[in-house]
């Protein structure tokens, strides 16, 4: 069964730099991938002459003459940037010609472009940004990670209905494990937001284990496979787990190379220092899904390399191949129907 994944190719920091790389990579690996990369096709066509040959039946060029800027306004690109290579791409998966749209342009534009061409699925009031990150067990999925800034106690169970089903369509688990994020495990802790989702939580099918803190997102003691919070506790968690391994990155660095004898602890310890930076590289934890929305969009980091960038539209395909967004569609239909 083929695949069609739109690349918005001149976003990012890189823009064809990276894109175009990255998608020649995933063709040569699927040889059930389509891609079609959308830009300026001067630019686009002038690099890829080997390439168009190549995969003649499997890649080509949709032109798109605008482009948005990294620091645009969301609002401004929606309205004046009808034919960026966001726009454009967007419309390719709204029309039924790709089953994913791949982007590292501005996330702000990119979520209201996607929500206005895309529209929301019937019965999800708000699309949500969900990601994966490292955890001692493994991985850990969470959203929101910045869509929406203030939710309901009926937007958190929403998110958890369609996080459930993107943990089971990426990672193959038939009852994914789901806390909702608060700043103790007991009943008594929390906002009322949060309470009154748990209420929501705990009387749904869903396989709710309760309430779980911050470390659990990276290191908890108990294995968690989504954690559903807001948006605004969301990015700044993110944004600190981040944050803390630059600041163990640098230091480990500042104090390997001390004096004489903490370079040659360095380089005894090289071996076990590659590995941990493998097994936490963020490029390989790249790609947040827009979901929500009756249509897949893809986020890219913006300052992403070719690696990541090639784990992002990994990412799609696998969305693709198991139908994540009927899966959503036909959860929330049902869950609306047992709701009366």
């Amino acid at each position: 069964m083929s695949s069609t994944i739109a690349i918005d190719a001149m976003g990012g920091d890189f823009g064809p730099q990276v894109t175009i790389p990255a998608s020649l990579k995933c063709l040569a690996a699927n040889p059930n991938l389509n891609i079609i990369l959308v830009g300026d096709e001067g630019v686009l066509n002038g690099m890829l002459v080997d390439a168009l040959a190549k995969y003649n039946d499997r890649l080509s060029v949709q032109h798109a003459s605008q482009q948005v800027e990294m620091d645009e306004k969301p609002q401004s690109a929606l309205r004046s940037k009808k034919d960026s290579s966001m726009r454009v791409a967007i419309n390719l998966v709204r029309d039924g010609q790709a089953g994913a749209c791949v982007s590292a342009g501005n996330t702000g534009a990119l979520m209201a472009i996607a929500r206005f061409v895309l529209k929301m699925i019937p019965g999800i009031d708000r699309p949500a940004i969900i990601s994966t990150l490292p955890s001692t067990f493994g991985h850990t999925h969470i959203l929101d990670l910045g869509a929406n800034v203030d939710c309901t106690a009926e937007h958190l169970y929403q998110f958890a209905i369609m996080g459930e089903e993107v943990v089971k369509a990426v990672e193959g688990i038939a009852e994914p494990r789901i806390g909702l994020l608060n700043i103790g495990e007991e009943d008594m802790k929390g906002n009322e937001q949060v309470k009154a989702a748990a209420k929501l939580l705990e009387s749904s099918s869903l396989n709710y284990i309760g309430y779980v803190e911050g470390n659990s997102i990276n290191a908890g003691s108990v294995k968690v496979d989504l954690i559903v919070t807001d948006g605004f506790v969301g990015n700044v968690a993110l944004k600190s787990i981040e944050g803390a391994a630059k600041l163990f990155s640098t230091k480990l660095k500042e104090l390997f190379s001390k004096n004489i004898f903490t370079k040659l602890a360095a380089v005894v310890a090289y071996p076990v220092l590659k590995l941990f930076k493998e097994s936490i590289d963020p490029r390989l934890y790249n790609g947040a899904s827009f979901i929500g929305l009756r249509g897949l969009v893809i986020k890219s980091h913006g300052g992403a390399d070719e690696l990541a960038f090639l784990t992002a539209i990994q990412l799609a395909e696998i969305e693709i191949e198991q139908g994540v967004t009927r899966k959503i569609s036909d959860k929330v239909a049902v869950t609306l129907e047992n709701r009366g």
